[in-house]
């Protein structure tokens, strides 16, 4: 037995940022993906996943009590499968921050929720800040606390603009072009990222007010503008402003950029061959790319592994 699939997804734009009620941009990303499943020979793997979900389903149960309305599981039917050896069959890699709890929590809710919202009703603004409601409570199981957007964007499968903390929107974005020179990329770290410990990090700095001032006046302003840059496809503009974001991010969060990347992200600023920015919280897993000229980003991060996301 195998269910629907679920995407891993990327976060263009407002990592961090969208605690602060910047703009933020969610799209999902096919290449990698997970279904629950069920399976009489299960790999060491998929025990840890069975396990997992056992002690996600008591997580369930706890918020049903707790969020009295918000929403109610069959719980019954989920219990009964993880007995029977249910486990998230996945290639969405841990701790990379692309969304692998995400898309585990989407399948939780499209085969369990009782009266769900479906992608294929109206979603209207209501609609979907509530399902990020539920999908933030059912996150918290595996961050502490969460956005719920990861889940939402591998639930609905699409792009998904945040315009503030209660006003998103599903958006479309300007169609890839094959021909492209230009490319947004992935560049894998070779290391894991724990999502806690770097928000930690971002909230104690938070207690300081000029690090509140940066966030308010250059890192959210740069955000914004690359968010509507990206969407409104002026190139140019987008990649002034990325070059002010990724600097930003080089000289505020470096505790979040693992050390080993410290000078590609000096030379992508120096060369503008690329700019490098975080994909989700950092600390490891995957940095995010942007180049005018892919060939010559290969060239200047020849060793690295680069997988290209968009081409324009």
């Amino acid at each position: 037995m195998k269910g629907p699939l679920f995407y891993s997804k990327i976060l263009l734009f407002g990592e961090y940022g969208i605690i602060k009620d910047s703009k933020g941009l969610s799209i999902p990303y096919n290449f990698f993906k997970g279904a629950l499943k069920t399976d009489d020979n299960l790999s060491n793997q998929a025990i840890e996943s069975n396990k997992s979900l056992k002690n996600f389903t008591e997580h369930l149960r706890n918020l049903e009590k707790e969020e009295i309305g918000l929403v109610q599981f069959d719980l019954e039917a989920l219990e009964k499968d993880v007995t029977n050896g249910m486990y998230f069959d996945s290639s969405i890699p841990q701790g990379y921050g692309i969304g692998s709890s995400g898309a585990l929590v989407a399948a939780i809710y499209d085969k369990y929720a009782n009266e769900k919202i479906t992608v294929l009703e109206n979603l209207t603004r209501e609609k979907l800040l509530k399902l990020k409601e539920i999908f933030g409570k059912m996150e918290s199981f595996f961050h502490g606390k969460s956005s719920g957007l990861d889940p939402l964007n591998s639930y609905l499968s699409l792009p998904i603009l945040i315009n503030s903390k209660d006003n998103i929107e599903s958006t479309s974005i300007p169609s890839q072009n094959k021909e492209g020179k230009g490319a947004v990329f992935l560049l894998d770290s070779g290391m894991t990222g724990e999502t806690a410990p770097m928000v930690q990090i971002f909230m104690e700095k938070m207690k300081q007010e000029g690090f509140r001032n940066m966030i308010k006046n250059q890192f959210v302003k740069h955000t914004d503008a690359c968010v509507e840059d990206f969407l409104s496809g002026n190139i140019k503009s987008l990649f002034g402003n990325l070059k002010q974001l990724s600097h930003v991010a080089f000289d505020h969060f470096k505790p979040m950029i693992p050390s080993k990347f410290h000078n590609l992200w000096r030379q992508g600023i120096e060369t503008n061959d690329y700019y490098l920015k975080l994909c989700g919280s950092g600390g490891g897993g995957y940095i995010l790319g942007f180049t005018q000229d892919f060939e010559q980003a290969q060239k200047a991060l020849e060793g690295h592994k680069l997988e290209v996301v968009y081409h324009f």
